[in-house]
């Protein structure tokens, strides 16, 4: 059956996370290398460098969505595709990216009242 207004509205929420975070990869990537001391790129699990450049890419481009909402949609992802320890290693890289961005941290309740 063809798609319901629904399921096109999270299409294309989803396709622009993924077109946005593969046009911001070398700078997420960057991200990752500045929080993850003594890792190299390659030897993090290819699941958890996906969602990390997803999130740091929400979070440094998406104002509509907030960080911490960007923090737990990544953790559940982690805990729930890749390595029992993925979720606390995600959760501590996305909290220092998190830390160090200039906008102000906004919850989802003050994103929905702008």
């Amino acid at each position: 059956p063809p798609a319901g207004a629904e399921e096109l509205g999270m299409r294309l929420f989803a396709d622009g996370l993924i077109q946005g975070a593969l046009q911001h990869k070398a700078e997420s990537d960057d991200v990752i290398q500045k929080f993850t001391k003594n890792w190299e790129l390659h030897r993090i699990a290819a699941v958890d460098r996906t969602i990390l450049r997803l999130a740091i890419y929400e979070m440094l481009h998406r104002d509509d969505i907030p960080p911490v909402v960007s923090i737990n949609e990544a953790v559940d992802l982690a805990k729930k595709f890749s390595t029992e320890q993925s979720g606390k290693f995600v959760n501590g890289i996305l909290d220092k990216v998190k830390s160090s961005i200039l906008r102000p941290a906004r919850t989802a309740k003050a994103s929905s009242e702008a």
